[in-house]
């Protein structure tokens, strides 16, 4: 797989190792699980939940994770303090091979956040048909990824919204999707898309507001039917979406998204505050 970790150092099974030696990413040939978490100020965005899902994604797949919580938080601290690092997203990797041991690592991969003009004008997003085996597993399928990366960039397309063979929008390639139509937001069924730590996160913020949430995928023949629409996602949050394809979204001015976006941001301040206080 690609040797993607950045900065000087990344750890694998507790050890800190230079980046300069990334020898362990050639030995890794079979799909290994994985997360990626948001480090805010020095601290892991919702890091229980996100450790909780990939043990998740390891047990559909028929793997065990045997590396603690208080391990993996360790790693993370680690690599924050070799780096001297506080705002990166880090990705956690359990890898096996045949007739070995996990692997466990915790690096700093490139992180892309969108700035202000990006969340005032609106995200341009293509529909791409494709269908993940396992879809709430997140396992990593590297001739997926630069296949729909491909696309993207040759579309100067910020995401794809994936559409199985029947026609319906399920997720994108890296987030979830929801839509606005009215006063409700509706957003795929639990069992058909990866269940995204933000995306669950958002739609205890739309209870809050009492916004009415439905699990019901939207086919792309109704896509002149929403008023707009919103991804979510670990470094993005809720990014509001200008189009799909050719059909234009009025989805930054939609007073709807605009209280989702207020109420989410305001749930990420108050974790970090709480952190930081438990860690005086």
């Amino acid at each position: 797989m690609n040797k993607e970790a950045v900065k000087n150092y990344f750890i694998i099974n507790g050890e800190i190792i230079s980046t300069d030696d990334m020898r362990v990413f050639d030995t890794i040939k079979i799909s290994p699980i994985y997360e990626v978490i948001r480090i805010m100020d020095g601290i892991p965005l919702f890091f229980e939940e996100h450790v909780k899902r990939m043990r998740r994604s390891a047990e559909i797949v028929g793997k065990t994770i045997f590396r603690k919580d208080q391990e993996i938080i360790g790693d993370i601290k680690k690599l924050i303090e070799a780096n001297n690092v506080k705002n990166l997203n880090v990705k956690l990797l359990s890898a096996y091979e045949e007739g070995k041991k996990e692997t466990f690592l915790a690096y700093f991969i490139e992180s892309y956040y969108p700035d202000e003009k990006v969340y005032r004008e609106g995200i341009h997003t293509i529909l791409y048909h494709y269908e993940r085996k396992n879809p709430n597993a997140k396992v990593l399928n590297v001739s997926f990824k630069d296949e729909v990366n491909k696309k993207i960039k040759e579309m100067n397309a910020f995401e794809a919204l994936l559409v199985n063979k029947e026609g319906y929008i399920t997720e994108g390639s890296r987030s979830n999707m929801f839509f606005v139509r009215g006063e409700k937001v509706f957003t795929a069924p639990k069992g058909e898309v990866l269940l995204g730590v933000t995306r669950k996160h958002i739609i205890n913020v739309c209870k809050e507001l009492n916004i009415d949430v439905v699990e019901e995928n939207i086919n792309i023949k109704d896509l002149d039917k929403i008023d707009g629409g919103f991804m979510s996602g670990t470094s993005v949050n809720v990014l509001p979406i200008s189009s799909i394809d050719d059909k234009k979204y009025s989805s930054a001015d939609n007073n709807l998204i605009k209280a989702i976006q207020d109420g989410y941001l305001n749930l990420v301040k108050n974790y970090i505050e709480e952190k930081k206080s438990l860690c005086k």
